[in-house]
């Protein structure tokens, strides 16, 4: 008798789209996401990025509009970044009451108190040089930038803001902003920290949406090296032990083995940032027809999701509510 061996057949498992979608291991859905909005000085603007199609500065006046079309299409978490009228070396208005951020925190919860509102807590949109902290020597001052971060973090959160998103790459960040937050009473406010950001080419336009590119020099003293891995590690542990309830990794898609190094060593949420620049690549492949945007869009964030993250902030959102 001929013995037969029977190979395996993984193509049942694929073989209808009901089969297809009952075995999915990952899938993407709105509450995964957090969409970053503009916001300038003035009135009546509605500025289209040109770098971004489809992304816009926006004023005051336009932001209860567009929070309440967040909110039917079922994305209910936003990322603010400020776009001062005026600029100066310490960047104050990142913590004035009257800053830019901390009146559309204010308009956001007194108009659509549901929808999250994440601030990013950073200087370089408001300080005259770019930076992300105070210059000395012709170098970020470390330990002097904190002190600003710190003030900038609890106006915020006086403002109304949900979580505390600190993205300038300081030694001590979170420690610092985390007992400011806790001493001004705010214990229960979350940090999303930017735990892991690389010192990256792919965030050019956004440099273009929020006017903050650095006037001397780069960011490649505080950012990290692309080129590490291991080092992605220290930095997210030293923001896990200092008090951080999130772990953003940016940009997401050229990085998504420390997303999953990130989600192997610590059990605390990680966040995936889809940065400008991975969109505005997609948005102009898609307009010339090189691609298919809708499928291409999917993929890759579902690759984020695959790859460990709960959560990602992306330029898509209103894209995929719409496609989902």
């Amino acid at each position: 008798m001929t013995e037969t061996w029977e190979f395996k057949r993984h193509r049942r498992l694929r073989s209808s789209a009901s089969i297809r979608a009952m075995v999915r291991e990952n899938e993407l859905k709105m509450d995964d996401f957090i969409y970053p909005l503009f916001i300038v000085e003035g009135e009546g603007i509605k500025n289209e990025v040109p770098s971004m199609p489809g992304v816009y500065q926006i004023s005051l006046d336009y932001l209860k509009k567009e929070a309440e079309e967040l909110l039917a299409l079922g994305i209910r978490g936003v990322m603010l970044f400020g776009v001062p009228a005026e600029k100066d070396e310490q960047g104050s208005g990142a913590f004035i009451e009257s800053g830019i951020v901390q009146k559309a925190t204010r308009l956001i919860k007194k108009e659509t108190p549901e929808l999250l509102v994440v601030a990013d807590t950073c200087l370089c949109e408001y300080t005259s040089h770019g930076h992300c902290g105070v210059i000395h020597n012709h170098d970020v001052d470390n330990d002097e930038s904190l002190k600003l971060l710190a003030e900038t973090a609890v106006s915020q959160a006086e403002a109304g803001a949900d979580i505390i998103a600190p993205s300038n790459m300081m030694d001590g960040f979170v420690a610092v902003i985390r007992q400011a937050l806790n001493e001004a009473g705010y214990n229960n406010i979350p940090i999303m920290s930017y735990a892991v950001k690389y010192a990256s080419a792919f965030y050019g336009p956004f440099r273009d949406a929020a006017d903050s590119t650095p006037q001397f020099g780069d960011r490649k003293t505080y950012q990290m090296d692309p080129a590490n891995r291991r080092e992605a590690l220290r930095e997210a542990g030293s923001d896990v032990e200092e008090g951080a309830d999130f772990l953003i990794v940016k940009p997401a898609m050229s990085f998504l083995d420390i997303v999953r190094d990130v989600r192997n060593h610590f059990d605390t949420p990680v966040v995936a940032y889809n940065v400008s620049g991975e969109y505005s690549m997609v948005k102009a492949a898609a307009m010339n027809g090189w691609v298919d945007e809708k499928a291409l869009v999917l993929e890759k964030l579902t690759a984020m999701k695959r790859a460990g993250a709960d959560v990602i902030i992306s330029y898509f959102a209103k894209d995929v509510a719409k496609w989902l």
